[in-house]
């Protein structure tokens, strides 16, 4: 019996833990581990053979690799799935709000719940934004927040990606590898399905665009790009052109498509492409990536941007530190999912604590992402504390500090034993007229033992993300 041995001492542990998940225990318990074993390299094989890889730049050596996956699913209660479903549909709703406020009157600074600096002194901050308006009040269209589990049980929001969030095609991918490697352990279960995320992406684009019956393309940055497989997967969900930059063309203000019968109309575009280099004339001049005039196009009105420009500064560290205060600030609602306490080291008392709590806090630079740049107080050698108090003193204003959680764990298929590994979630929440949640979302595994650090690139894996009905 696979789990016979299994303990998660001082954890949370998301299969033993829960009560709705005995009817999977009792199934898993069914499998010896050679079966398990076998099955899991029959669907690793077979994740190699579909492709589904992502890139990571730093290693020499294995630079396309698969996502690790790990064929014991991740389960969460129906009742659980409520509470973090209304908790993002409400972030996501104060983050447009304020995404629309800061683009417009700025009552927020004005009004001193965020300080005005943080914003408008921030390289995401995009004053080509100033004044536009947006069909809903939609910026943030694709939203992926990630959600820990503390040892109490108790889920909390870690941050926000409000810019272009990936990982949504390892989450369905996912789902169909289980259907293929397990049918007898999700069959009659009553999992929540999850294949509708491209017909609800589309619906969503085409209510936030200038147009009725738009023509919508994914705008990619190529091949080379770490998420290149899933910007082919999303337009292939969407039944809609994957496109470069050097595919569009700006005429008179509109986007068009070059084609072998001439230019093509585009009025909405989904862009997996950073801010820097959409528009060579409004923004990097240097970059081959975008489209020339992209920007008067929008502002123009002619064209729909998903996510909007300027939504980076939803993804900073540090505004997420307010995000609390910017949920009462504009729904006059308590935060539904709490953060994680957040110390600011801009600020002198931010500061000062996490210089004198150093071995004991996680400290994060405000802007990066992938898990780099990140300093684990308790398992950090006394060089490694010395070089992040160093990078504290000379930039401040970069960093944030939070205690290190116990993040609740999973058990996980590791060389050929169950062990608790620890797991986070990313929900994909789609905004049009209204917000939509894709139930169950992106389990990110820490693979080596005790690792807090979930990110594909830093060795993370995925896991089936179960959403009870």
């Amino acid at each position: 019996m696979i789990l016979s041995d299994y303990t998660s001492p001082g954890f949370y542990c998301e299969l033993t833990d829960s009560p709705d998940s005995a009817p999977i225990r009792a199934r898993l318990e069914s499998l010896t581990i050679d079966a398990l074993h076998r099955r899991a390299a029959a669907a690793e094989a077979e994740l190699y053979n579909l492709g589904i890889t992502f890139t990571v730049y730093s290693d020499k050596d294995a630079i396309d690799r698969i996502l690790p996956f790990d064929v014991i699913p991740r389960v969460i209660p129906a009742a659980e799935w409520a509470r973090i479903e209304s908790g993002v549909i409400q972030r996501v709703a104060a983050l447009n709000l304020l995404l629309a406020d800061l683009y417009h009157d700025q009552r927020i600074l004005k009004d001193r719940i965020l300080p005005a600096d943080l914003i408008l002194d921030h390289k995401q901050f995009r004053p080509e934004m100033q004044g536009i308006d947006l069909p809903h009040g939609t910026y943030v269209h694709i939203c992926g927040t990630d959600i820990i589990r503390g040892a109490d049980g108790g889920f909390m929001v870690l941050e926000d990606n409000a810019r272009t969030p990936s990982g949504v095609s390892y989450v369905i991918e996912n789902r169909h590898m289980m259907l293929r490697a397990f049918p007898d352990l999700i069959d009659g279960v009553g999992v929540r399905p999850i294949d509708s995320y491209g017909l609800q992406l589309r619906a969503a684009l085409r209510e936030c665009a200038p147009v009725a019956d738009p023509a919508i393309v994914l705008l990619s940055p190529g091949s080379y790009n770490s998420a290149f497989f899933e910007h082919v997967f999303l337009a292939r969900e969407m039944g809609v052109p994957l496109v470069e930059g050097r595919d569009l063309v700006v005429i008179d203000d509109r986007v068009f498509m070059r084609t072998i019968g001439g230019h093509a109309p585009v009025e909405m575009i989904y862009r997996r492409l950073n801010d820097d280099f959409l528009d060579p004339e409004a923004f990097n001049p240097d970059s081959m990536l975008g489209v020339k005039g992209l920007m008067r196009a929008y502002r123009a009105g002619n064209v729909g941007l998903a996510n909007a420009v300027g939504t980076g500064i939803a993804d900073d560290k540090a505004v997420y530190a307010y995000m609390p205060r910017i949920i009462r600030y504009y729904l006059g609602q308590d935060p539904i999912l709490p953060n994680v306490e957040t110390h600011l080291c801009r600020e002198a008392d931010g500061l000062a604590y996490t210089l004198d709590h150093l071995d004991q806090l996680v400290v994060k630079p405000v802007g990066e992402a992938g898990g780099y740049g990140i300093t684990i107080g308790p398992r950090a050698s006394r060089a490694e504390l010395d070089a992040c108090r160093a990078q504290l003193l000379a930039d401040p204003a970069n960093y944030i500090s939070q205690p290190c959680i116990s993040l609740s764990v999973a058990p996980t298929l590791v060389e050929g034993r169950v062990e608790p590994r620890h797991v986070d979630l990313r929900p994909f929440a789609i905004t049009g007229a209204k917000t939509w949640v894709l139930p169950g979302g992106l389990t990110r595994v820490a693979l080596r033992e005790g690792s807090l650090i979930v990110n594909s690139s830093q060795g993370g894996g995925s896991k089936d993300t179960w959403v009870l009905e």
